[in-house]
């Protein structure tokens, strides 16, 4: 911090709007003065993250967490706070002067730490491998490959594909930088023999970058080029300090900012539907890293969006893995989810192939179904609807998912359908799933579509249990609050004499103020405060107050009441609190003679008190 001029920072402050940056990790909604998203530190499914736009801060009133812009991207990207400020000024498209930019760039090794370290190994790999792909005779197959599937030279420079050959590079090219040995043993890219001896992991694969929501390579998956026997078609990266395939998905840091412009995510299969999707103008495709989501992935996509669509391919594994995915996403309250069902059992690849980008586009925007909508046809899967017997038991099996629907119209719309298709008596299917209702356990019914469950557009929870603040503590904190928001009320309260807070982290918080003021003289600022006090934990209780419900302004009678409630008031408090515990040592030591010495000294003190409200 030190090497980057104060002003630089205001400047990447000033031009900053917090909620942008937040808004890149995490879903905003407006509520009252603030918005309110779920954590991103946490898993929780009730939103207790809030943003002040009109401070510049945030707060978790879940975990605690919160501070300036600053600290957000140092704790959400694991950066020192001269590196949050190059990030956000890259964000705000803010040019930093030159020297700044020189400073950002050098200097960064003394900070990094062993996971940035692994993160710069794979980025180099990827590197490494794309020069191979698109520069060398070696990569020429693999580039031919990719070409014939339809992959554009630009499609391969955004996703950084890449190729490793046969030939062991990789070593040998950090060997050549002299990388840490026992490093390049935790970094996942290399495989170790029982004599402790390296070789690289890929070979004769095209090369997927895996990059984590900051857009930093973590992994690779790789494909391979050339089909060989007891050799797996794709390889990924083991899993390792940066990595953790429950919690990637494959495209989220390109998808979260277009997720952002359409309103929704669309989960796609596998790495090259997502990038077909890319191709044809889908730039909100996302892919899980296994065969099915996992309640980290699922966390991390509320953050950004509250609509998924799925679209799977459209044979019978992928209408099987649909299936799959809406059991899995059906109870989650955080998601609108809806299908998109590739028609000719095609695959999102082939369906481009064959019609071209604009109804691709329209495919995916145009087509969805509900959930609800998409098991009615699923059920259909491997009946003879000719044969009655098999038409009572799909009619069945629809009416036990109709029933779990809390919503009467989506349910008559399925029920006309119904009974339109099989020439039924509508009142006789509603009577037949009023009776099955009556059969179900209650907790079923609740289980439908996640859809038509009504909710505030925010609720937000505090969860996080807050000490029991007294009558001193109450006076501290509406002080403090006022000086450093009213120039007036400081200037009142330091030209009392000996005059300090009795509680140690507000008076710590007071003296860091009286730093802060003597080289900032401009208004009070909240955000800039913040980063100026460093230590965590009264930057926690900075923000707890800056977003309590404790108003700035004040008469000169409040203020002189808090004076007297922190100066004279909590002494003879304390005084009390003391007296009567020494009261119950006499009374339980028996001590007679002790006993009535306390009591006359609490009855004076209780008297002084009571003189002084009188006053």
């Amino acid at each position: 911090m030190a090497n980057i001029p104060e002003e630089v920072i205001e400047q990447v402050r000033k031009e900053t709007n917090i909620a942008d940056v937040i808004g890149q990790y995490v879903q905003l909604k407006k509520s009252g003065n603030n918005l309110f998203g779920l954590c991103p530190f946490q898993e929780e499914r009730t939103p207790s993250f809030s943003v002040s736009e009109s401070k510049q801060i945030y707060h978790c009133f879940s975990c605690g967490r919160g501070g300036s812009v600053f600290n957000f991207i140092m704790e959400i990207e694991g950066l020192s706070f001269k590196e949050a400020i190059g990030k956000v000024a890259e964000f705000s498209h803010i040019q930093l002067p030159e020297n700044v930019e020189n400073d950002l760039s050098d200097g960064v090794s003394t900070e990094t730490t062993v996971n940035q370290q692994l993160i710069d190994f794979h980025e180099q790999a990827a590197k490494l491998y794309h020069h191979i792909l698109v520069n060398t005779e070696m990569g020429e197959p693999a580039l031919k490959y990719l070409n014939d599937r339809g992959l554009s030279d630009e499609i391969i420079s955004t996703y950084n594909l890449g190729f490793a050959p046969d030939k062991r590079l990789l070593l040998p090219f950090f060997q050549e930088k002299k990388a840490d040995f026992q490093l390049l043993r935790q970094s996942g890219l290399f495989i170790e023999n029982q004599e402790g001896q390296l070789r690289d992991r890929f070979s004769g694969r095209v090369m997927f970058p895996i990059r984590n929501q900051s857009g930093k390579t973590i992994a690779f998956s790789g494909r391979v080029l050339v089909k060989a026997e007891n050799s797996p078609k794709y390889l990924n990266s083991p899993e390792t300090d940066i990595f953790n395939k429950r919690k990637v998905l494959f495209n989220f840091d390109i998808a979260r900012a277009a997720g952002r412009q359409t309103g929704d995510l669309v989960l796609f299969e596998g790495f090259m539907d997502v990038i077909a999707a890319y191709r044809a103008g889908v730039k909100n495709g996302i892919a899980s890293m296994g065969t099915s989501l996992t309640s980290d992935q699922i966390v991390a996509i509320e953050r950004i969006t509250k609509k998924l669509v799925i679209c799977y391919d459209g044979d019978e594994p992928g209408q099987d893995a649909t299936n799959r995915a809406i059991g899995l996403l059906n109870d989650e309250p955080n998601l609108n989810l809806n299908i998109v069902q590739i028609p000719e059992r095609l695959d999102p690849d082939e369906y481009l192939k064959k019609y071209g980008s604009d109804k691709f586009q329209k495919l995916i925007t145009g087509a969805v179904e509900t959930p609800i909508g998409f098991k009615i046809q699923f059920l259909k899967k491997n009946r003879n609807l000719d044969n009655e017997s098999e038409q009572l038991d799909y009619i069945n099996d629809v009416l036990k998912v109709l029933v779990t629907l809390s919503s009467p119209v989506e349910q008559d719309i399925y029920l006309n359908q119904l009974s339109s298709n099989f020439h039924l008596d509508k009142e006789t299917l509603k009577q037949q799933l009023s009776d099955l209702r009556q059969t179900m356990p209650r907790q079923e019914h609740r289980a439908g579509s996640n859809q038509q469950q009504h909710r505030p557009e925010v609720d937000v929870v505090y969860h996080r249990q807050v000490h029991k603040i007294d009558r001193t503590e109450r006076g501290e904190r509406n002080l403090l609050v006022r000086m450093l928001h009213d120039r007036n009320v400081w200037l009142k309260v330091t030209a009392v004499e000996a005059f300090h807070f009795i509680h140690d982290d507000y008076q710590s918080i007071y003296l860091l103020a009286e730093g802060y003021f003597e080289t900032h003289h401009e208004d009070y600022n909240s955000a800039q405060f913040i980063d100026f006090v460093k230590d965590k934990r009264l930057q926690q209780i900075i923000v707890e107050l800056e977003l309590s419900q404790i108003s700035a302004e004040s008469t000169t009678t409040e203020i002189d009441d808090y004076l007297n409630v922190i100066m004279n008031q909590a002494p003879i408090d304390s005084q009390l609190i003391s007296l009567k515990q020494a009261l119950v040592d006499a009374v339980r030591l028996g001590d007679s003679s002790r006993e009535r010495e306390v009591t006359f000294e609490i009855i004076k003190l209780q008297q002084q008190i009571q003189r002084e409200k009188q006053a």
